[in-house]
C-alpha cells in the first residue's frame, strides 16, 4: 500500500486541520485524540510520511519513540494516572484506522475500563484542558 498525503493527520501535520497541540519539534508532532479512550488519551505523530510501522524508516522510530517515553511519563504525571498503555496499530486487520503512522497513549486508572472508540468528538474545551495539563507536565 503507498502512503496517502490526504489522510487526516498529515493534513493536521500540514496545519490544513486544527488540532490541539501538545508539542512539536522537527520530527514529530503530539497532540490530544479527538475520540479519546481515556481522559488524557494523546497521539504521537512523526512528520515523516510512514504509513505504519511496517514501512517506517528506523530513523523515523529513533526520533518518534523517545518522544513517545517521555509523553508517556508527562501523561501520567499530568493525570495522576496510576499507568499508561501504549497502543500502535498496523493495517486494518491489525486495528489501524488512519493510515499515518502514530502511537496513542493512554493514561489508566485502576478498575476503570477504555471507552470503545465510538466516533465520537471531545467537547473542544476539554481537549485544551487536557492539552495544557500535558504542557505542564512536560515542562516540569
Amino acid at each position: 500500500m503507498t502512503y496517502d498525503q490526504n489522510n487526516v493527520f498529515a493534513k493536521i501535520l500540514r496545519g490544513e486541520i486544527p488540532a490541539h497541540k501538545v508539542f512539536e519539534d522537527d520530527d514529530v508532532m503530539v497532540f490530544m485524540d479527538v475520540m479519546p479512550q481515556g481522559e488524557g488519551h494523546t497521539l504521537v505523530v512523526p512528520k515523516a510520511p510512514s504509513r505504519n510501522l511496517l514501512d517506517a524508516d528506523p530513523a523515523v522510530l529513533a526520533k518518534l519513540l523517545p518522544v513517545a517515553q517521555r509523553v508517556a511519563r508527562a501523561v501520567k504525571a499530568a493525570f495522576s494516572a496510576d499507568g499508561v498503555s501504549i497502543f500502535q496499530y498496523n493495517e486494518p486487520a491489525g486495528g489501524q484506522s488512519v493510515f499515518h503512522l502514530h502511537i496513542h497513549v493512554v493514561p489508566r486508572f485502576d478498575g476503570v475500563p477504555l471507552k470503545p472508540h465510538s466516533g465520537a468528538l471531545e467537547d473542544a474545551a476539554v481537549l485544551a484542558a487536557n492539552a495544557e495539563k500535558v504542557r505542564e507536565a512536560l515542562a516540569a
